[in-house]
């Protein structure tokens, strides 16, 4: 069972519930645990088959179903207002779960007319926080390194078939999802600036270094990363500045939801995987809470950086420095430490034999950290 099925499964009683997240992340063996577990009579449909949709456009179920659930439904054009009227004639006896492999919080046209009709959920792949009975933590943090947190092969654990695996999902992702929701011409240039940029992870992001080598423009680029954030291949994390009258507007860093795409060394692997698990704690804590939390970098005019800063609501709440071996404390994050004040410093080290804490800063290994919810 997943992280977010009791919540989703308290949702449903009040609104709508969204369950957002990659392609292959499980949100289909996710809503359909909800079917099979709480609402047996209910019904599953997948934009996906020809079949279900037009079922789904001829309204094909019954009131006494309990919860209907849409996959993929953002894959027809018109989604948003046709749920809104859906949602907005049922007399609540049905519940509505909505799936897609989009970013349904923010692939808009117009307005949000569903605004207070719904909550918003987004599953991430395994982690930390989500051990298997039947599997170690070292083995954990081998598998999500090597292969990655994604179900199948996270679970599977051969790396010859994550490899198949990731190939095929990077297919249909490419070749399908992004065509289906994206005006992109070039399908081959997207290819070659993803390849690009699984290279530069941990690394400052200059659009128009890339541009010039893959001979586009630079607005191409910038659409193209809106793209691959919506489609959930990747995420963003940007430079934070406020209150540093140092620092200097730097290019943003882009890291993968896949551990399993970066191509690198250990050090770049493990700083994506820690980013790729901050995120999926602050996207849990945000959609439970409603607090509004971001994941940014410093770096200042003197070159002083620290890998991560979590905010909430504006206000720094903890730095966080990654490194794969190194026990050492950062000098950039006791720097950091001092300058800002925040409630918590953390240094994050894949390889350590025994926490410590020096001052303001803790330093821990990624198995410690990542399992406090």
């Amino acid at each position: 069972m997943r992280y977010l099925y009791d919540h989703i499964l308290k949702d449903l009683n009040r609104k709508m519930v969204f369950i957002g997240g990659p392609r292959q992340v499980g949100k289909t063996f996710l809503s359909k645990n909800v079917l099979d577990q709480a609402y047996p009579s209910g019904r599953y449909f997948n934009w996906d088959y020809t079949s279900d949709q037009q079922d789904i456009l001829s309204l094909k179920w019954h009131d006494n179903d309990g919860l209907i659930v849409f996959d993929e439904l953002h894959k027809y054009k018109n989604w948003k207002n046709w749920i809104k009227g859906i949602f907005d004639t049922n007399k609540r006896d049905l519940n509505f779960l909505v799936t897609g492999s989009a970013r349904l919080d923010i692939y808009r046209r117009g307005g949000d007319s569903l605004l207070g009709r719904y909550h918003y959920w987004r599953l991430h792949p395994f982690g930390f926080d989500e051990c298997p009975k039947n599997m170690t933590l070292k083995e954990v943090f081998k598998r999500l390194m090597t292969v990655g947190g994604f179900p199948e092969p996270f679970l599977d654990g051969d790396e010859r078939e994550a490899r198949r695996w990731r190939r095929e999902r990077f297919d249909r992702v490419l070749k399908e999802d992004i065509r289906d929701l994206e005006s992109i011409r070039h399908i081959s240039l997207l290819d070659l600036f993803i390849h690009q940029l699984k290279t530069r992870v941990g690394s400052l992001i200059v659009k128009s270094n890339i541009a010039g080598e893959i001979q586009v423009s630079p607005k191409t680029i910038k659409n193209w990363l809106d793209v691959l954030e919506r489609m959930y291949l990747v995420f963003v994390v940007p430079p934070y500045t406020k209150t540093l009258p140092r620092a200097v507007i730097k290019p943003p860093k882009v890291f993968f939801f896949d551990n399993g795409d970066v191509i690198g060394d250990e050090g770049a692997v493990f700083e994506n995987l820690v980013a790729t698990q901050i995120l999926k704690k602050l996207n849990f804590l945000e959609d439970r809470d409603g607090y509004r939390y971001e994941l940014k970098f410093i770096r200042d005019k003197e070159g002083r950086e620290v890998d991560f800063v979590i905010v909430k609501d504006g206000i720094i709440e903890e730095l966080i420095e990654v490194k794969f071996s190194d026990d050492k404390i950062s000098n950039h994050l006791r720097y950091y430490a001092e300058k800002l004040n925040p409630p918590k410093a953390t240094q994050i080290v894949a390889k350590l034999k025994h926490s410590y804490s020096s001052g303001k800063i803790n330093v821990v290994d990624p198995v410690t950290y990542f399992r406090q919810r």
